[in-house]
């Protein structure tokens, strides 16, 4: 090919992204396409393709490359209520990338797998510290804003987003093999609304699925990649988180080999496979027998291609220059990041109660207090921390302090000694001697503890030959090896080892562990020192106590492991309890990725501030806000129960059903989603709205007068809520449609306005498969939080009327039913359609108001698309699953398996007029896809 004097059209960065890509995509030879899937993309030299690759984490700072600016964890940038501040962040973390790149671009790349936008249904997930809120509305805001900021705003991104994890994720237990079941309703409102507005706006340019099953369909196989992403970014790249696709054969078994299942996640929009590390040799070795099969076809591979091209065009691989090419090294922890750490941090931190003891005063000596009180830690996906301010080193700087780390030290004796460790700074294998050696017991909650050597301060751990040894900082890594469990036996206790799960025992002369609980150590623990009582002492020679508790981020609740309950670590809860018996001015501080039930110290304690772990600034930040400098302007974005109890089951998706999250919990909570003290007063009036009575595709402008009642400038976030007050189906309590933050000075009055869009009030409606705006009363709520409301008002939507169900219009997708109790969602096929699956006998869905017509005019039969392995009985009724009229019953024969669906045919008794229709499963293994009425 004869190319003009100016080159190909691909390295044409005047010429639309779409032609150039074409061109690329031309010159390319399938095996060229083929090696561009992988996470590792081969270069192709006769072009001047580099290698590419894809994946460099950036949730909150550049992470695994070495020292970087560490923010605020992600939920703590969202507690700031301030869009513009996190994109300022995501611009700050996506220069630093592109530093990282310039110096090892094989080492990191510009494709960046953040930010994380599942809602945080439950805050017993294990990954709650990488999300935003539990509303899906602000998550969206939030993750479009720091998405928007890594990419940037020039047509050459920056870096190119990535949105984690495309869908329903939100369990670690089982993580690979449970499936997310989420209806209609809660999968179009909840679960796939904060995708939409950064992959809408552009902002971000690729998603990632999560290893869960979605429906009972693994999330990489997922048909709405296609039908509902792609619809909204056509070019949406789509990569897979590590190791799925082989999830997809082993442990998932939906496929029965390698190369089907690849082919199947081509075909369903993946792009890209991160799959056996760095190696791609034996994935692309699969795509090819993929196609040498027929499984996959080169358009197929092409439409892979050209999305893996088109983000790379758009980050100007192929251009002359890059507009980001002046950054260099010195950006990484640069004085501007730093300071914007700073703001991060302190504009984060949030005050849950206060009876006047905050800010300071003056304080001659504060008690610094807790096993958070002078560490800060690394999450998984944090970057490695350029410098540490921890709470004591920044309340250190304001006034005297004494420290007190309040962990018991304890001595471990067994039969011929002393557990003993060596005092060497490197630490060594653990032996058993005569002399009483102590070791720090750290509670970390959920029956995890980690000890530390008083010989030199470093954790104890097991290393890869099952020695015990004293050689670890702290709880690391991925497997998190130093970590144990205290296990009660008759004689004394048992060390367990949470990683490995084996047992510490004496053997071969040595401290090593074992996989026999018979052959563990017992010991005897002595306590040397008691951490609480020491704690106390301390803290009663204070003017003021300031005890920091909560989470270490790699323990008890992180990836791969959920919470089992909301409580504090006893340990911690102790410590606490104990500080204020001795001084009643103690203040709680809790650092944390995830909410806490302190149910004891909201009755007892004058203050409690919560942050999530905040980063390299944290003490500053802290200790500004402590002794006000700034007023607390973190408000929750979640909402805190006062036990685990008021929870659902963990892998309840329906937050309909279960009256999950602030939308639909009827409960008291500890703390209101969108909870947070000022250190002044706010009075609210003259709630006004534009509108009494509005279209669907008009806007309703909202405004009301805040003024500060205190005499201290503070920060306000005005929160806006709606509720529709009738409708066909059951509605949010409140529901957030906007906010205003508003800094006043004392005395000073504001008019805050925001606009609600009419057409942000719509719902998903079951019986017609689309959104609608229905005919209704809604009610406009202003206020401090979701449990603060100052001010209503009222307007009305000329909306449409939800008819009834039309049975004779269309077949009716069972999954599309109005209420259910004992099924769960499920796929009809293997590549597209949906279902519904009894799990026990007399398990029902039911279709509200379904109209069956007159004697003459309704349905004479029904047929059902059904599948069974085993056959069974399926009872149609009318208005009660129990008692109900029977207008139908169908014999459901054995199918082959669970993909297979057949016709099943019934005799439809005539039932007048609009009935509740519900559909029993006489026995449990009973999926039905489609009923279909006829005369």
């Amino acid at each position: 090919m004869n190319e003009p004097a100016a080159g190909p059209e691909f390295r044409n960065p005047e010429l639309p992204v779409a032609r150039r890509v074409a061109d690329l995509l031309g010159r390319l030879t399938q095996e060229e396409k083929i090696g561009l899937l992988h996470q590792y993309q081969a270069p192709v030299e006769r072009l001047g393709l580099r290698a590419f690759r894809t994946g460099t984490e950036a949730l909150h700072g550049v992470a695994w490359h070495g020292p970087a600016t560490v923010f605020p964890q992600a939920l703590g940038l969202a507690t700031t209520w301030d869009p513009d501040l996190v994109r300022r962040v995501g611009e700050a973390v996506g220069d630093e990338v592109t530093a990282f790149h310039h110096k090892d671009p094989e080492a990191v790349g510009l494709n960046v797998w953040a930010p994380v936008v599942n809602p945080l249904r439950d805050p017993r997930w294990g990954r709650n510290e990488e999300g935003y809120s539990e509303d899906p509305w602000l998550t969206g805001v939030m993750g479009a804003a720091y998405a928007r900021g890594l990419a940037g705003d020039h047509d050459v991104l920056r870096t190119a987003p990535t949105l984690k994890h495309f869908l329903a994720y939100n369990n670690e237990t089982d993580r690979c093999v449970s499936s997310s079941n989420v209806p209609p309703r809660v999968l179009h409102e909840y679960e796939l609304a904060p995708f939409r507005p950064a992959i809408e706006s552009g902002a971000a340019v690729a998603v990632m699925p999560s290893y869960n099953l979605v429906n009972g369909r693994p999330a990489h196989l997922s048909p709405l990649i296609r039908s509902w992403l792609r619809r909204l970014n056509e070019d949406v790249l789509v990569v897979s988180d590590a190791y799925a696709p082989g999830n997809l054969v082993d442990p998932q078994g939906y496929h029965d080999d390698l190369p089907a299942a690849y082919a199947h996640a081509i075909r369903a929009g993946l792009d890209s496979f991160t799959q056996d590390d760095d190696d791609p040799k034996a994935t692309l070795a699969h795509i090819r027998t993929a196609l040498d099969r027929g499984l996959l076809s080169e358009a197929d591979v092409d439409a892979a291609v050209r999305h893996v091209l088109t983000v790379r065009v758009r980050l100007g691989e192929f251009d002359p220059g890059r507009p980001y090419d002046g950054i260099t090294h010195d950006v990484v922890n640069s004085p501007e990041h730093r300071s914007l750490a700073r703001e991060a941090a302190r504009r984060s931190i949030t005050l849950l109660k206060n009876d006047g003891i905050l800010p300071l005063r003056e304080p001659e000596t504060v008690a610094v207090i807790g096993p958070l009180a002078d560490v800060l830690f690394e999450d998984w996906y944090s970057g490695t921390l350029p410098y540490a301010v921890t709470a004591r080193a920044g309340l250190a700087e304001r006034c005297a302090t004494v420290y007190c780390e309040g962990v018991d030290r304890v001595a471990l004796r067994v039969d011929g000694g002393y557990l003993s460790a060596s005092g060497d700074p490197a630490g060594g294998p653990l032996w058993i001697g005569q002399d009483r050696h102590g070791f720090d017991l750290l509670d970390w909650g959920g029956g995890a503890f980690a000890l530390r050597a008083a010989a030199n301060g470093r954790h104890l751990a097991v290393d890869g030959d099952g020695l015990v040894v004293n050689d670890q900082p702290g709880p690391a890594g991925w497997e998190v090896r130093q970590t144990f469990r205290i296990e009660e036996r008759p004689r004394g206790v048992a060390l367990r080892n949470i990683s490995t799960g084996h047992y510490v025992a004496l053997r071969e002369g040595a401290v090593r562990t074992a996989e026999d609980a018979d052959a563990a150590a017992v010991f005897t623990i002595e306590v040397i020192e008691h951490g609480a009582a020491r704690a106390a002492e301390v803290a009663a020679g204070a003017d003021v106590a300031i005890v920091v508790v909560g989470d270490h981020p790699l323990v008890n609740g992180r990836e791969t492991e959920d919470r089992t309950d909301l409580r504090l670590p006893g340990r911690q809860e102790a410590l606490v309890r104990a500080v204020h018996e001795a001084n009643p001015s103690t203040v709680l501080v809790v650092s944390s990725g995830y909410p806490y039930a302190v149910t004891w110290a909201d009755e007892h304690l004058p203050a409690i501030v919560w942050s999530a772990h905040g980063g390299q600034e944290y003490g500053n930040a802290l200790a500004a806000v402590l002794f006000g400098d700034a007023d607390p302007g973190g408000r929750l974005t979640q909402t805190w129960y006062r036990s685990a109890a008021h929870l659902p089951d963990l892998f309840d998706y329906d937050i309909i059903a279960a009256d999950a999250t602030y939308l639909y919990y009827r409960g008291r909570p500890l703390y209101p989603f969108g909870h947070g003290l000022s250190y002044t007063g706010f009075a609210y009036r003259d709630l006004s709205l534009s509108h009494d009575s509005l279209d669907p595709g008009e806007a309703l402008t909202v405004s009301v007068t805040v003024t500060n009642t205190g005499g201290r400038e503070g920060e306000e976030v005005v929160q806006f809520y709606t509720h529709q007050r009738n409708s066909r189906v059951k509605q949010p309590l409140r529901r957030l449609r906007a906010f205003r933050k508003v800094r006043l000075a004392p005395g000073e009055s504001r008019t805050v306005s925001a606009t609600v869009v009419v057409a942000d009030l719509a719902f998903w409606d079951v019986t017609r498969g689309r959104f609608v705006i229905e005919e209704a009363a809604h009610t406009l709520m202003a206020g401090r939080s979701a449990g603060d409301i100052r001010l209503t008002a009222r307007f009305h939507v000329r909306g449409e009327r939800i008819p009834p169900r039309d049975l004779l219009g269309r077949p009716l997708d069972a999954a599309a039913f109005d209420e259910y109790d004992g099924v769960v969602p499920c796929e009809a096929g293997a590549e597209t359609g949906d279902a519904v699956r009894s799990v026990q006998p007399g398990a029902w869905i039911a279709f509200r108001d379904a109209d069956l017509g007159a004697d003459d005019a309704g349905p004479a039969s029904c047929a059902l698309a059904v599948s069974s392995t085993e056959g069974g009985v399926i009872t149609l009724r009318a208005g009660d699953p129990l008692a109900g009229e029977v207008i139908g019953t169908v014999t459901v024969p054995p199918t082959p398996s669970r993909h297979v669906f057949v016709e099943t045919r019934a005799r439809v008794t005539p039932a007048r007029g609009s009935r509740d229709l519900y559909v029993v499963f006489e026995s449990e293994g009973i999926a039905v896809s489609t009923l279909e009425f006829r005369r």
